[in-house]
């Protein structure tokens, strides 16, 4: 797997490109699956698995990575497929999300695809809510058009790891905290799992959270509110936007508001599971105001109580 992943200089050319690339592999079955390669570290040959005792269902065990110890999380296991042996085909794919490190137990690894976001559908209606896909695409292999189910990591990950929403006393702001009784935001994120994350961290403050699936949903929502005269400054007090999501991503968004001079003025906060050192030049290239690493509970309170004292400020 040696040289499958760009670089760092090479993956930020695409920021606000309304583009991705995706990691595709197989989950011992026909179907091919994909994730971000943003998201993805490295592709290694399955290693040695030491089991760990008493640890969730969904983790295959520990593995050691140029000594970092890194979780292996079975992910047939982990959007419910049937559990299989092990092959001379499994990978190991090497993730950071959310600040932290973790492997993916796949299948044979594929390919790697540069595709747009706007080739990126939402899953349909049909699968219901207990799915484990962000998104859905298409892709042409000779006179052949395959699906490419495109995993919902975010909603594995809180299945495998809680995560506390209640805000500590001692970060809120008791100056304030009254002041945000009526304030809006508009979060926009395709993962329903996100969604409910900041929408039950941010009811405790008395804040009405707006939702939207994807950048357009939110792009076609801010113009309407534009078109009928209401000041979006005043009725919003923050964007918060995850930076990958079909048909439009937050990278795009944040490019259209800033090019809307309706809306240009409005306080944007990429709020997304990528992390590392790419972050601080993906948000100066796109026009964010801040960026946030998800799920920091602490941190997004923080964030509204200073956009809030701002906004007091005006």
């Amino acid at each position: 797997m040696a040289g499958v992943l760009a670089s760092v200089d090479q993956r930020t050319q695409l920021v606000g490109e309304n583009r991705l690339e995706l990691l595709l592999f197989h989950l011992h079955s026909r179907h091919l699956f994909a994730l971000n390669v943003f998201k993805v570290k490295e592709v290694v040959k399955l290693p040695h698995l030491n089991k760990m005792p008493n640890a969730h269902p969904k983790i295959a065990g520990v593995t050691t990575i140029r000594g970092e110890s890194i979780p292996v999380i079975d992910l047939r296991q982990a959007i419910c497929m049937p559990q299989c042996e092990y092959d001379s085909d499994s990978n190991l794919v090497i993730t950071e999300y959310n600040r932290t490190i973790q492997a993916f137990l796949v299948g044979k690894v594929d390919q790697i695809v540069n595709t747009t976001w706007s080739d990126i559908m939402p899953p349909p209606r049909s699968v219901g809510r207990n799915h484990y896909l962000t998104a859905l695409t298409k892709l042409k292999r000779g006179d052949q058009e395959l699906l490419v189910e495109i995993i919902d990591v975010e909603k594995v990950l809180a299945e495998i790891i809680a995560y506390d929403v209640v805000i500590p006393e001692n970060i809120l702001d008791k100056t304030i905290i009254n002041e945000f009784q009526g304030r809006k935001i508009l979060h926009v994120d395709d993962s329903p799992t996100a969604r409910r994350q900041v929408s039950d961290t941010l009811a405790q403050l008395g804040i009405e959270v707006l939702p939207a699936t994807d950048g357009h949903e939110a792009l076609k929502l801010l113009q309407h509110w534009a078109d009928e005269g209401i000041d979006v400054n005043k009725e919003l007090m923050a964007v918060i936007t995850d930076a990958e999501m079909p048909v439009m991503d937050g990278y795009r968004l944040t490019y259209e508001i800033r090019n809307d001079s309706r809306l240009k003025d409005l306080y944007i906060v990429l709020n997304t599971s990528l992390s590392g050192s790419f972050n601080k030049a993906m948000v100066e290239k796109v026009g964010c105001d801040v960026f946030l690493s998800k799920f920091q509970p602490d941190r997004l309170v923080d964030e509204m109580q200073r956009r809030l004292k701002d906004v007091l400020n005006q």
